[in-house]
C-alpha cells in the first residue's frame, strides 16, 4: 500500500510541475544572452535601461574591523552588524532583513535599493507582462508553488505569527521553502533578472516590499505588480529580502566579487507528524489553487502511512 500510496503522490505532483517545466525552454535563450556582459554595468548585474539592476536576490558578507569580510547567515537578521550585499547565483538568499538593514548594506556595495518603477520595469521585462515569463500565471514556474509553510510546521497555529515563529531561523532551512538563486530557470525574462517573482520578497526604495515570496505571489496583486506596504521599514521575517540596483556607469564593471562565499548553513532536521504533514501539504496545494477537497485527498496520498 505505501508503493501504491507514494506512486500516486508522483504523479500527482508531476502534474503540477508540467505547467512549469513547459516554460524553461523557451527563456533558456534569454538567460544566454543575459549572461553576457552588459555595458555600463558589472558582470552580476543586468541593464535595463539607464538602471543596472541585480541578476540575483541578494545575500550578505560581513565587513570586520580588520578588513575582511566573513560568510553571514541567510537564516539569521543582520541587526547590529556592518554586512554588505553580494549578488550571487546558486547561494540562498538573505532573509530577515528590514528596509533599513537592505538599504545600508546595498550602499556599503555602492549601490542603492532599486525605486520602486525600476524594480517594476526588470520584473515585467521588454514586453511589460504581469509575471517575468508572461501574464499568465504558471504555478512552479517561478519559486512559488506547492511550498512548505514552515513556521506553522514548526511553531503550530497560535505562534506561527509571533516574532518567534516568524524569525526562527529553522524555517527557511526545511526543505521545500526557500530556493538557491537562479533555480527558477523560467523565472525572467529578457532583461535577465532572476527570481523577481516569487522566493523572496524584495524591498524597494519605497519601504514596501515586491514581487511575492515562495508562498504567495497573487495576493496583493499579481507578480510583477505585487506591492504591500503593510509592514514598517524596521520590519523583518522569513519571507522579506532584497536585491539592490545603480545608475549605469557608477560602478567598475569589473567590480571585484566578495572575498568570501555567503553562508551556507546545513540543512535543519525537523520531525514533525505524518497529521502535521498533511495539514501544511493541504494548505499548499490550496494555496496553489487546487480545490479544496481535491488538496486534502492528494495530501493525503502524499503522507506515508507508517509501517
Amino acid at each position: 500500500m505505501t508503493g501504491t500510496n507514494t506512486r500516486a503522490c508522483r504523479n500527482r505532483a508531476l502534474v503540477g510541475l508540467a505547467a512549469g517545466l513547459l516554460t524553461l525552454v523557451a527563456p533558456l535563450g534569454s538567460y544566454r544572452r543575459a549572461e553576457a556582459k552588459t555595458p555600463g554595468c558589472p558582470s552580476e548585474m543586468v541593464r535595463v535601461g539607464e538602471t543596472c539592476v541585480d541578476r540575483w536576490e541578494g545575500s550578505l558578507v560581513e565587513l570586520l574591523p580588520d578588513g575582511t569580510e566573513a560568510p553571514w547567515s541567510p537564516y539569521v537578521p543582520p541587526n547590529g552588524h556592518s554586512v554588505r550585499a553580494i549578488s550571487r547565483a546558486g547561494v540562498v538568499p538573505q532573509a530577515h532583513i528590514s528596509y533599513v538593514e537592505a538599504k545600508a548594506a546595498c550602499t556599503k556595495s555602492s549601490k542603492r535599493l532599486c525605486k520602486a518603477d525600476e524594480w517594476v520595469r526588470a520584473c515585467k521585462g521588454p514586453t511589460k507582462t504581469k509575471f517575468p515569463y508572461g501574464d499568465e500565471y504558471i504555478g512552479g514556474a517561478c519559486v512559488d508553488y506547492g511550498r512548505t509553510h514552515a513556521n506553522y510546521l514548526l511553531h503550530g497555529k497560535d505562534r506561527a505569527l509571533s516574532y518567534e515563529g516568524m524569525n526562527d531561523p529553522r524555517v527557511n532551512q526545511t526543505p521545500n521553502t526557500v530556493a538557491a538563486t537562479g533555480t527558477a530557470n523560467a523565472c525572467t525574462n529578457e532583461f535577465g533578472a532572476f527570481d523577481m517573482v516569487g522566493n523572496l520578497h524584495e524591498w524597494a526604495d519605497d519601504a514596501r516590499f515586491h514581487g511575492g515570496y515562495y508562498l504567495d505571489v497573487k495576493q496583493n496583486g499579481d507578480g510583477c505588480e505585487y506591492v504591500t506596504g503593510a509592514h514598517g521599514p524596521q520590519y523583518f521575517d522569513y519571507s522579506t529580502g532584497f536585491r539592490c540596483c545603480a545608475d549605469v556607469g557608477t560602478l567598475d564593471e569589473q567590480e571585484p566579487e566578495a572575498s568570501v562565499e555567503p553562508e551556507k548553513a546545513a540543512v535543519a532536521s525537523v520531525p514533525v507528524e505524518d497529521r502535521a504533514l498533511e495539514e501544511i501539504a493541504r494548505a499548499s496545494l490550496v494555496r496553489g489553487g487546487h480545490d479544496r477537497a481535491v488538496a486534502a485527498r492528494i495530501a493525503g496520498l502524499c503522507v506515508a502511512p507508517r509501517s
